[in-house]
């Protein structure tokens, strides 16, 4: 028999996941839904050890999928991703190898309806979840999340594809066509439901049958497409539109490639964390290449540094962290979110490219002065903030609900 994906009835018994321990009185009993043994539970098991509470019960995405997660009242859940699995990774895209580009879109449809189900799931024992399924819905599709950052007044890039009913996009006739008609000479062509610049490619075009555009993706003899860990640069506009079209199925997002602030002679951008509304940290991020991800070659900036460029700029600090809960704003029943902000070469005004639903993977960063997380690494400060996130939860309405 075929199981319903999304189906995570409360009274399935999980294959995995340890025995809850008895949490001390007023302790929260915590559940982290991820992969046992991941850097990522790992690391947020650290921060529980290190709060002095009792550890997280750890609900496998594998028996998510074989319809095995299980909730009782009282408890908070934290969804965390699913990646870095490879037999989860083969059961949510259906390809064989993590490697390939593929499969993004049956991915987003069986990921939102298991994250939908464990809602349900947590919603009928009683408890609570901190990542809110409508919201992830949005914040896995990158037209969606820039239509709702652009219609509450969050600068992003110019995309033609934002919002719900942006246009379908079936290959590389429709990316050129789009880009005239927006009036755009370059743009980042972006799977609608990747992540970590996974078939990402950054198009120029400059002039008729001239085409070039910088990605990661590697194509091989049978036009299958892996990710690599280095930038390939195509300069056959035959090469890129062959790309383009294997993408296609799986949904694209095309958006203004907006020149970016240079530290140290490197291209640059911020990744802000805000944990419960409120911006706690921050890193630089700066590359030889337009995609600054740290597995791609790039590294982190030193802060102080930014910041110093910021204040002789003319520009605010403060303005990045403000933008930075602005977007997060718009996702409230989301725990924790990492913003990925754009500065402009002048260092005086700033775009959201991204909102990451899990973008706290930065092992060994703390928080920033006076925001709360002082001395506190992304996952400690998610813990600290709980009691903050029950105020903003109970006062604030989900805003991106009717998008899905």
């Amino acid at each position: 028999m075929t199981r319903d994906p999304s189906d995570t009835s409360a009274s399935a018994v999980p294959r995995s996941a340890p025995s809850p321990s008895t949490p001390a009185p007023g302790d929260p009993r915590l559940v982290v839904v991820g992969i046992p043994g991941n850097r990522r539970v790992s690391l947020f098991q650290d921060a529980v050890r290190a709060a002095g509470l009792s550890p997280a019960r750890e609900v496998a995405w594998r028996d998510v999928l074989d319809s095995r997660a299980r909730f009782t009242a009282g408890e908070t859940v934290r969804i965390d991703s699913p990646g870095e699995d490879p037999e989860v990774d083969r059961l949510l895209r259906d390809v064989d190898d993590p490697t390939r580009v593929e499969g993004t879109g049956r991915w987003y449809e069986r990921f939102t309806a298991l994250a939908r189900g464990l809602g349900r799931a947590a919603s009928a024992a009683g408890a609570d979840l901190l990542d809110d399924p409508d919201e992830l819905a949005v914040l896995f599709d990158k037209r969606l999340c820039h239509g709702v950052l652009d219609a509450a007044g969050v600068r992003v890039p110019v995309s033609p594809t934002s919002g719900p009913g942006g246009p379908a996009v079936s290959g590389w006739d429709d990316v050129r066509a789009l880009m005239a008609g927006a009036g755009l000479r370059r743009v980042f062509v972006k799977i609608a439901h990747g992540s970590s610049a996974s078939g990402v490619l950054a198009v120029e075009r400059a002039g008729p049958g001239r085409v070039r555009a910088l990605t990661s993706v590697e194509r091989d003899g049978a036009g299958r497409l892996f990710n690599s860990l280095r930038i390939r640069d195509y300069t056959s506009e035959r090469d890129v539109a062959a790309i383009i079209d294997t993408l296609a199925p799986d949904g694209l997002h095309i958006e203004q490639w907006v020149p970016k602030a240079v530290l140290d002679g490197r291209p640059a951008d911020l990744r802000v964390v805000v944990v419960a509304g409120r911006a706690t940290h921050v890193v630089v991020r700066t590359s030889r290449s337009p995609m600054t991800n740290l597995h791609l070659g790039g590294k982190r900036g030193d802060l102080d540094a930014a910041r110093d460029v910021i204040k002789a700029s003319g520009g605010s600090f403060s303005t990045a962290l403000t933008i930075s809960e602005a977007a997060a704003d718009r996702f409230p029943g989301t725990h924790c979110v990492g913003v990925d902000l754009l500065p402009a070469p002048s260092w005086r005004r700033y775009a959201v490219g991204e909102v990451n639903a899990f973008g706290d993977l930065l092992p060994g960063l703390t928080g920033l002065p006076g925001r709360g997380a002082d001395g506190l690494d992304t996952y400690a400060a998610q813990l600290a903030a709980l009691p903050r996130r029950a105020t903003r939860w109970t006062t604030e309405e989900p805003a991106c609900r009717h998008l899905t």
